[in-house]
């Protein structure tokens, strides 16, 4: 091949790129534009659900839907996906009066959608359709139906599904943060959901890995220096505590600040008389990763955790890094 071949093999294929991101992205916004009052009949229907959103579609639109059901799933509409040809031979079955049913289909004549149609109508379970075709007989029987605008597929032959599967899937999202918003879902309902992985990880609480009551290292600012040795000695977390006569946090002790002030008369100083004064402190409700940026910024390994005016916990530097967040 030569270096012009190659050049122009180059230069066809962004192209072919570009037209794909540029068709894409059209899609996506004649979608927005055409959004009407379907669309929030759509999330009422939904919202009044008491069971689950079972989400359908065949070949190319099965998948979209299978993605839809985990997203609509993972923001707190409970969701799953079924294959309509299994539907067909037992899956139904899955299916009770108490869900609600959306299906995908571009063109809405799918035939291997008839049974799942055909249930929906049977038990008089809600079904919502996402189809291209308008005039289709999906869209002229259910529930709901949510239309895609006339678009152009990428494919050159118009075959493949492609600027129309962007905007079912843009579509799917659309509905599934509509209905998050609706609800209020909250960082502490997706933490819920996503106890595994880096996003469950990340949307730790401080709360979730302190130490807690009897373990966290604490001493009162009148006792001696040997006391305070001791029980940094016991908890084993290189710190303790120093509280006031009215109980709150009022300084702390290190390994290091032992290391700075040893001296023959270090322990005939009270804990008050040697701690550091106001120390950094976090709330339970914070994130790990943002106990971590402080610890880091702070070169300190330990942060007591303070709920209103109480020493409610500590976090070690190592809590965090067992958690899989550094």
């Amino acid at each position: 091949m030569t270096v012009q071949s190659m050049a122009k093999t180059a230069s066809d294929d962004h192209s072919a790129a570009q037209r794909v991101f540029r068709l894409g992205a059209q899609g996506i916004m004649d979608l927005a534009e055409s959004l009407d009052d379907r669309f929030c009949q759509a999330l009422d229907k939904i919202s009044e659900v008491e069971g689950r959103v079972i989400v359908s579609g065949m070949g190319k639109s099965g998948h979209i839907a299978n993605k839809i059901a985990a997203t609509l799933a993972a923001t707190g509409t409970p969701a799953f996906f079924v294959h309509p040809a299994e539907a067909s031979h037992g899956d139904l079955g899955m299916i009770t009066k108490h869900d609600l049913v959306l299906v995908i289909s571009n063109s809405g004549e799918t035939r291997e959608l008839s049974d799942l149609f055909a249930h929906t109508r049977r038990y008089g379970i809600p079904l919502i359709a996402i189809t291209g075709g308008g005039e289709s007989f999906l869209a002229k029987n259910a529930d709901v139906a949510l239309l895609l605008p006339p678009t152009e597929e990428a494919c050159p032959m118009g075959l493949s599904p492609t600027t129309s599967t962007t905007m079912t899937l843009a579509l799917g999202d659309a509905i599934a943060i509509a209905l998050l918003e609706r609800r209020g879902f909250t960082t502490d309902d997706y933490e819920l959901l996503h106890p595994g992985g880096q996003l469950g990880r990340l949307l730790l609480k401080v709360s979730d890995i302190m130490h807690g009551g009897k373990d966290i290292p604490l001493i009162d600012a009148d006792a001696s220096m040997a006391d305070a040795i001791l029980e940094m000695t016991e908890k084993r977390l290189g710190c303790v505590g120093v509280t006031g006569p009215d109980g709150r946090l009022a300084g702390i002790i290190t390994d290091g600040d032992l290391r700075r002030q040893m001296a023959p008369r270090l322990l005939e100083k009270t804990a008050g008389e040697a701690m550091t004064a106001s120390p950094v402190t976090i709330r339970p409700e914070a994130l790990v990763v943002e106990a971590v940026r402080i610890m880091n910024e702070r070169s300190i390994t330990n942060l007591f955790v303070i709920g209103g005016d109480e020493v409610a916990g500590i976090l070690h530097i190592h809590d965090c890094l067992r958690a899989g967040i550094s």
